[in-house]
């Protein structure tokens, strides 16, 4: 009997072995794997934050030129548009 028992001791032994093995491998992979999600979000964020404040230079930087009373050419695909200020031609109305 006693060989039976240490036998069966040496099997659970070995069973929790593997079980704390694959335990450990498993949150090993679940917090990579959360971790790149993390990452990953991270990046789109700040890849949305830039495109946003792209998006404000750009037209804080239309505004600006048309505010010199000049045209400002906009390139939108194939087609261009001249954009001006409505403020400086009512000021050439005026002065005409």
């Amino acid at each position: 009997m006693k060989k039976t028992d240490n036998y069966m001791a040496k099997k659970i032994g070995i069973l929790i072995g593997v079980l704390v093995f694959l335990l450990i491998c498993s949150i090993g992979y679940i917090a990579s794997e959360k971790y790149s999600e993390w990452k990953i979000a991270k990046d789109v964020s700040l890849y949305q934050q830039g495109a946003t404040y792209g998006y404000q230079q750009a037209i804080i930087g239309v505004a600006q030129e048309a505010s010199k009373c000049q045209q400002v050419p906009l390139v939108i695909g194939n087609q261009t548009m001249n954009i001006i200020w409505v403020d400086c031609l009512q000021q050439q109305a005026q002065e005409q």
